[in-house]
């Protein structure tokens, strides 16, 4: 039997366990990390597309490797408060396809440990919310982008993302003949925007690729959609020139003036193209570019290149200072407000105040009308 000054002191130490722990689990939301820079939408009715420049930067040198995984994991946190429907990347995850050399000049890792952290670093997103690659020229071959194959397929499964399979709607086979993302198609719907498809195409996409991509875009299902159409190389920095007859071996192949005048300007619905791959080290404006042209129904149609990889200290920098895009949708369903925004800046209370470029060519609206 136990005495009652004992029995006391048990139900005593139970009510203070007790009280401890119903002060910690209320207390808990406030423990939580505090954001030094949490962005929000501007219109709350609004909904957002996160792009990514060029990371290639990020995965050739280890010490760089870890602003690219903030950058996914930044994206992971913010999906609910910016209503994220997808993350765009432009293309280039790596340096080179398939080398073994390490030619520390320019990078220390090889071609396999480039590919498995872009790969590792991509998981944050997996199964959270789809994100759509453009390849781009590093991605193929040797070490440029002059021969046509690519590992691309093995890293990056149709299978691994479940929200990427609940909007894929479309694919067409790469240069090797096999099923692929590269070549690619995702349908979304907003209440305001009504129904919007985005396609993705291989690095300087063959005639194959834009004839399938041209199809898609008349064809009665999606006739009615606004087409946002990705690929690798299409304007020049800064000049926003079209790109043409560039130094790769690569072929069959089109650059952004052929891309232009063979699918983009004979395409009534594609009213956005995104692009990367260009860029000189320099002033922020040589990152970027931004042009809009109508096509041949009349339509104005919007063109914007982003690529981070000289950002943060030219070729051989930290591989572009955390730089990304928000794209925010507005209610309007024709307005999209460009901001330009760098985790790497923003994560800390010292910094945040360097995390938002708002030149003219980075902080501008595009409207779709």
């Amino acid at each position: 039997m136990y005495s009652s000054s004992l029995i006391i002191r048990l139900r005593r130490t139970a009510t203070a366990l007790a009280a401890t722990a119903l002060f910690m689990t209320a207390a808990s939301p406030a423990a939580a990390q505090h954001r030094a820079d949490r962005q929000s939408l501007i219109d709350p009715e609004s909904f957002s597309m996160i792009l990514m420049g060029d990371p290639q930067g990020y995965t050739k040198y280890d010490i760089n490797q870890p602003l690219f995984e903030l950058c996914t994991a930044w994206c992971a946190d913010n999906i609910d408060n910016l209503k994220i429907k997808a993350v765009l990347l432009t293309g280039d995850l790596i340096e080179q396809n398939e080398n073994i050399v390490r030619n520390r000049s320019m990078l220390n890792q090889t071609s396999r440990q480039m590919w498995e952290w872009a790969s590792h670093c991509m998981k944050r997103l997996d199964n959270r919310v789809p994100y759509i690659i453009s390849p781009g020229n590093h991605e193929y071959g040797y070490v440029r982008g002059d021969e046509g194959f690519t590992h691309f397929p093995e890293y990056f499964t149709f299978e691994r993302n479940s929200k990427l399979a609940d909007c894929l709607v479309a694919a067409f086979p790469n240069r090797e003949g096999k099923v692929s993302l590269e070549n690619s198609a995702y349908a979304f719907h907003d209440k305001h925007w009504g129904d919007i498809l985005v396609i993705t195409s291989e690095w300087a996409p063959r005639d194959e690729v834009l004839s399938w991509a041209a199809g898609l875009c008349r064809s009665d299902k999606y006739k009615d959609y606004k087409v946002i159409f990705m690929t690798h190389s299409f304007l020049r920095e800064k000049t926003a020139e079209r790109t043409k007859n560039e130094n790769y071996k690569i072929s069959p192949r089109n650059y952004g003036q052929e891309i232009w005048d063979k699918l983009i300007s004979q395409v009534p619905n594609i009213r956005l193209v995104i692009c990367g791959h260009t860029g000189n080290p320099g002033d922020f404006d040589q990152s970027v570019a931004y042009r809009k042209d109508p096509n041949n129904a009349g339509k104005i149609v919007h063109q914007m290149m982003f690529n981070v990889q000289i950002l943060g200290g030219g070729w051989e920098g930290n591989g572009g200072d955390g730089w990304l895009r928000i794209l925010e949708f507005m209610p309007d369903g024709k307005t999209i407000k460009v901001r330009t925004y760098s985790p790497l800046f923003g994560i800390s209370p010292t910094t945040k105040k360097y995390a938002h470029r708002t030149a003219s060519y980075d902080q501008f609206d595009m409207v779709i009308d």
